[in-house]
């Protein structure tokens, strides 16, 4: 069962984490926190199956609630109250013990952006998983949000359905290729935001997530457990 932990995040604004610890012979000292999307909390199949996995696959996982969805109100808070949010689960889950070989950040979609941000304004953890990364508004592609991506020097892994009406892995190839960072791109073939393919499609969902979970479980493990540069496809 995960561990929640109280997350004191400013004035009337504390918010649960939960701890889902790494156990049996794949357990590593790695930790990864991932922040929910706009629209859904760490309750969320998506949030709770992700973390459970990689607990499974050796990795220290971590799921927040932002103030807003905490406090169970509609729309998300401004990105600089997202951002103090977020560093504030940095700091208590360190103290809990969370990735004493190596702390990544992430999450899906907006949770994954604002990682960025903080990743990119202060680089105090060892590198970014972005689930689904919110490039631009859907039907909107010219409203870009990456300029940011530049100031970023930590390892990247962008995962990426190649129907994500956020940001296709063709969109995406042209910014990442700028970025002095290193970054792997995995694309979800028939994805959608949340990497759901078509039911017709050849590969079952199950299959899919599996394939997501083992590569973030790898490239951890290659990037932060081992210190070492990442290379791939991009």
């Amino acid at each position: 069962m995960p561990e929640p932990v109280r997350v004191e995040a400013g004035a009337d604004r504390a918010v649960t984490a939960m701890i889902y610890r790494a156990a049996g012979p794949a357990r590593s000292d790695l930790g990864l926190i991932l922040g929910h999307g706009a629209g859904a909390g760490q309750t969320s199949s998506f949030m709770v199956r992700f973390a459970t996995e990689l607990a499974a696959r050796g990795i220290d996982a971590v799921t927040f609630n932002f103030s807003y969805m905490e406090q169970r109100r509609r729309l998300p808070d401004p990105r600089p109250v997202l951002e103090a949010c977020y560093r504030k689960v940095i700091a208590t889950v360190r103290q809990h013990g969370v990735g004493h070989g190596g702390l990544a950040i992430g999450g899906k979609s907006m949770g994954g952006r604002i990682a960025s941000h903080v990743a990119a304004a202060a680089p105090e953890v060892a590198a970014l998983v972005l689930l689904g990364y919110p490039l631009h508004p859907p039907g909107a592609p010219h409203k870009l949000r990456a300029s940011h991506l530049a100031d970023i020097r930590v390892p990247m892994l962008f995962v990426q359905g190649s129907r994500d009406a956020f940001g296709t892995p063709e969109e995406l190839r042209p910014i990442i290729a700028t970025l002095q960072a290193p970054c792997e791109l995995h694309v979800v073939e028939g994805g959608d935001h949340s990497f759901k393919v078509p039911k017709r499609a050849d590969v079952g969902q199950d299959e899919i997530y599996r394939a997501i979970l083992d590569r973030i479980a790898r490239w951890l493990r290659a990037t932060v457990g081992a210190d070492s540069a990442c290379s791939g496809e991009v």
